[in-house]
Parts: C-alpha cells; structure tokens; sequence
C-alpha cells in the first residue's frame, strides 16, 4: 500500500536529554535513559495488528512504563506471529468476537484501538464495559456523536479515554506552543497548516467510506485542525469550507480528495488549511504573530519534526513519537499526570465537531458557528 507513510524517512530513537525548560514543559526522561525503573507499568493489548499497530508495538519496546501483554485481532496468523514476536501468552489473546472476555482478565490494564475508523466506536464502548482504559487512534470516531458516546461510556464505566494525538508530546512541537504561551510570537494572527500525500492502492479501506467515515479530512486533514487550536492556542468559533475533487472514481461519493478549510477564533486569529490525497510533499505548519513566526516542515510525520522559528532552528532532540506517547499516556492514566496539550476523549470530541461542520460547509457553502 502506497502512503504517506511509505515515504516518511525510518524512524530513530535518541536519548538525548532536553535543554532546560521550565518544569511543567520538562519532559520525564528518565524513561528513556539507562536509569531503572521500579514505578508501576502500563499494560497494554494493542488492537488491530496492521501498519500502525505495528510501529506502536515496536516502538514499546523502548517504553519502561507500558508494556505490550495482549493481542486482539480478526486474523489468527497475526496473532501467532506476535505472540512468537513479542512474548504474549495464550490467555492475552483474543479476537473481535471474544475480547469482552478482557473483563476477566487482570493481567490487562489498557487496550490500544487502532483498527478502521468505523469500528472504533463499538469496540472502544466495548473495551471500556470490561472496565479497560481505552487509547484510540485518531479519529475517535466517524462524527460527533459517536465521539459524544464513547466520552459518555468511559464516564459510566470510570475507565479513561485517550487518543492518540502523538504530536502532543512531541519535543519541538511543545516548544513552540511554549513559546506561543510564553509570549515570543506576540498576538496571534495567522495558521496555516497543509497536510497531504498522493494515496495509493484505491481498493484500500481508506477509501472506503463504510469504513473510513469519509477521505482525507478524516485520516490526515485531523492534524490541521488539531495543530490549529494547540497552535493558536483557542478554540475556533467559525469554520467555512470548499472540496475539491479530480477523480470521482478514486475518490466515490463521501470519499474526500481535496478539502481546503478556514478557522475564525475569539481573538480575531485566522487558519488557513488544506487536506488532500491527491498531492504529495504537504507537511507544513506554519503559525504568524505580531513579533515573530514558527515554520514546522515537517510539522507531523514521524520524524524528525524540523522547523524554525524568528529567534532561529527548532533543536529539540527526536524521540520516536509513539515511545514517548505511550510513556506520557502511561502516566496518565496510572499517575493522574496532565498532559501540556489534552489528549482526552473530550480534546477528541471537539475535532470530531469541526469535522463534522467542515463536511457540513462543503455541502452547503456556509459560514457556520462552532460551540465546542
């Protein structure tokens, strides 16, 4: 399958330590250096054991906090295979019809969704009644109102709900939100965020929209309207939005191809966004204020994150995204630890609703208000 992923350059993991910021900016690595650790573990089943499952296990294994103890897949040779990988026992393994039996199970702490978007509502409501905390993938669900019962259903059954919003705890990406906090851009102004690659294999359950909930917007036009709000640092008050598309039979009814979108915020700020499965090299965030600017380029792919700002190289050190997502989730949900930028099933919901507003002014070609 042809992706973005594909292109993006092999990861690596550094253990570098940080340069001093203020401590609630301050990363614990000690995660990720050689000193022991005897605090408690997370432990995690991971469900769905494709692409992405599969770099979230491996980047696991550098975790000192989460461990990977259980499986849940529909295809039982993948299971065989992990469990022969990673060391997972029979009795953590499980299927998508049999995994409420988690409820029975103590040795699993967490399940970690990262199946198609169309499922993610069910399984997570699942997983939260057999009383697991649940991380999903993004996007949380197909629309606001999935988004608004899975919330709802990890209240009543007190489990946690996390996404995985893994540039919430990336280095250069939390030191320009510092820096937006601290004052250095001056008022905010302008975003503008560009996310997008030609997709491949037109059979793939990407583009398909039973599955999918929709194109680009859902899978990768999220980390624009994500980095918009933690990069202007409010909530959008406004959104209007234009779809384009090239190739009606790649791309079928409800299957987006190109999507520019703009946010209107409280302060009078403005984001101008572009999503898209039809052009390649689109990585690109790029935030304006009255005393100074940030350019990420690339702004989300697995990394490194590069960038500058008016004061000069963004020089945070690299750490694999999904290691040090999973040890601050890790935290979390064990410690009660706050995350700088939210990672809740609530800082999912209000992504779900621009979502949906966004499809809604394609449609319609209004101006519509957001409450979010």
């Amino acid at each position: 399958m042809n992706t973005r992923r594909d292109f993006l350059q092999k990861i690596t993991y550094s253990a570098m330590a940080l340069p001093f910021l203020p401590s609630k900016w301050h990363f614990d690595l000690a995660s990720f250096d050689n000193r022991p650790y005897d605090g408690p573990v997370l432990r995690v089943a991971i469900m769905g054991l494709g692409g992405y499952g599969t770099r979230v296990a491996e980047a696991m294994q550098a975790c000192k906090k989460a461990k990977l103890v259980g499986v849940i897949s529909g295809t039982p040779a993948k299971i065989k295979d992990w469990q022969s990988k990673y060391q997972i026992p029979e009795k953590n393994c499980y299927n998508y019809e049999n995994f409420d039996a988690l409820k029975d199970n103590p040795d699993i702490d967490a399940v970690y969704v990262i199946t198609p978007n169309a499922l993610h509502h069910d399984q997570v409501i699942r997983a939260a009644k057999a009383g697991k905390h649940v991380i999903c993938e993004k996007p949380m669900g197909l629309n606001a109102k999935e988004g608004e019962e899975m919330v709802r259903a990890c209240e009543e059954a007190n489990v946690k709900l996390l996404v995985g919003y893994r540039m919430h705890f990336e280095p250069n990406t939390l030191e320009v939100v510092r820096m937006r906090q601290h004052g250095d851009f001056g008022k905010i102004l302008f975003f503008q965020g560009q996310c997008g690659f030609r997709i491949g294999d037109p059979n793939q359950w990407r583009l398909d929209k039973p599955l999918a909930g929709g194109g680009a917007l859902m899978d990768i036009g999220i980390y624009a309207i994500n980095g918009a709000r933690y990069m202007v640092g409010e909530e959008p008050i406004w959104v209007t939005a234009q779809e384009t598309k090239t190739d009606p039979v790649k791309f079928k009814e409800g299957v987006d191809e190109t999507i520019l979108f703009q946010l209107g915020f409280p302060s009078g700020a403005v984001a101008s966004c572009l999503s898209t499965y039809n052009m390649n090299h689109l990585d690109r965030f790029f935030l304006n204020g009255e005393k100074g600017f940030a350019e990420m380029q690339p702004s989300t792919g697995y990394g490194p994150i590069a960038g500058r700002t008016h004061k000069g190289k963004l020089t945070q050190p690299h750490i694999t995204h999904q290691t040090i997502q999973m040890e601050e989730m890790a935290s979390i949900i064990l410690e009660g630890k706050e995350a700088i930028i939210p990672v809740d099933g609530k800082e999912g919901l209000k992504d779900l609703k621009i979502i949906d507003a966004i499809y809604k002014s394609c449609k319609t070609g209004d101006k519509l208000n957001l409450n979010l």
